[in-house]
């Protein structure tokens, strides 16, 4: 049995990502680190996109961005000039390659490729067990989440970010690159939230994501319908598919924070950094990874690293009303994109508004349905 200071399960986004900040930082000079994860190479099996507003901490391994960004409904269409905020697009695989370097220097972190079976929380310290060895960790940082801890309660609502994207390549130049379709609910809504997405990267490629809000999964042909359709009502019949990408990601209020312990802490989406309302992960994971080393150099507890917040609330109440009116989602962002600057918007998402942001964007969604749940949530 080996021991170490820090273990950290799954290499994604958020465990990648501390360890990068770990081993930037002198203070962890010293320590003993453990990543484990089935696989070290990932390639490009995500695409990340945030919005930030100047220059920031990943511009050097920005696949794209755009200064504009379109937003189209029904009763609402316009493209929007979202300066100085940027939207910002990374591919994973150069996310992954870029601080693989960075933690390979460091002779204290070291990277296991194994899977691991389960660990347990005894006095002082966390035991790993994985399919070919057993380890030891003052501090577990866990990634590795388990939908059934927030599948099986009641007491939130649970929907789902889920998607099936294309990238596609045309011979004739008909992408404008300049704009970025941010969300289109002008697609059949079908009784649920449904819109598409479109990263366009130069004039001949562009991802095209067909993306949900509900609660349940579609049959892959449904999704990779509805992409075929969308791209024929634009004039969009020859081109070639490069790449495709799917997903899921939980949208849900449950208390993730209740899983922490005095010595393990649940990162990325096994520790709720998920915005709930959104279902964007990665800029969240970012300020939180910064937050969470310097933490680790006063505290010990790790039961004292979250910190509780009016957004939790606000995320809560807006996925009651989704979950019980999901075929009103669209009215709902429109709403919101029609009545309110889209600045106020993104600082409201990134959890950075006043209270006076709030209001406005509070106000400038339809009233009814979200009085009707905060009443619900108060009896």
């Amino acid at each position: 049995m080996t021991n170490y200071d820090y273990i950290i399960l799954g290499a994604g986004a958020s465990g990648l990502m501390l360890a990068y900040r770990m081993a930037l930082d002198p203070f962890f000079g010293d320590k003993s680190i453990l990543i484990i994860d089935k696989e070290k190479q990932k390639g490009n099996d995500r695409t990340w996109c945030f919005w930030e507003n100047g220059k920031g901490e990943w511009d050097h391994i920005l696949t794209k961005t755009w200064s504009k960004i379109y937003f189209g409904s029904d009763n609402f269409k316009e493209d929007i000039d979202i300066l100085p905020y940027q939207y910002k697009m990374i591919r994973s695989e150069d996310f992954y390659t870029t601080l693989l370097q960075s933690i390979e220097k460091k002779s204290n972190i070291t990277f296991l490729n194994d899977e691991v079976v389960n660990f347990t929380e005894l006095k002082d310290f966390v035991q790993i067990i994985t399919k070919n060895g057993s380890y030891v960790a003052s501090k577990l940082f866990n990634s590795i989440h388990n939908p059934e801890l927030y599948q099986t309660q009641k007491k939130h609502p649970v929907l789902q970010q889920h998607f099936v994207g294309w990238f596609i390549k045309t011979k004739e130049a008909v992408f404008d690159d300049s704009t970025a379709t941010f969300m289109d609910f002008t697609v059949p809504q079908n009784g649920n939230t449904r819109f598409m997405y479109v990263l366009p990267i130069d004039k001949h490629t562009a991802l095209f994501e067909y993306t949900l809000f509900s609660k349940e999964l579609l049959q892959l042909k449904e999704y990779e319908e509805a992409i075929i359709h969308y791209l024929n009502e634009r004039g969009i019949n020859d081109f070639e598919i490069k790449e495709k990408e799917k997903g899921a990601i939980p949208m849900t209020a449950f208390k993730f924070s209740q899983l922490n312990s005095k010595h393990i802490l649940n990162i990325g989406t096994a520790g709720g950094w998920t915005k709930a309302s959104t279902g964007y992960t990665f800029r969240n994971t970012a300020k939180k990874t910064k937050a969470l080393v310097s933490f680790l150099k006063t505290e010990n507890d790790l039961n004292k690293y979250h910190k509780k917040s009016k957004f939790w609330f606000y995320d809560l109440i807006f996925l009651d009303v989704l979950t019980n009116h999901n075929d009103e989602g669209a009215a709902l962002f429109a709403s919101m994109f029609k009545k309110a600057d889209v600045k106020t918007i993104f600082k409201f998402l990134d959890e950075e508004s006043t209270w006076l942001e709030d209001l406005k964007i509070i106000l400038s969604v339809p009233p009814k349905r979200f009085i009707q749940a905060f009443y619900k949530r108060l009896i």
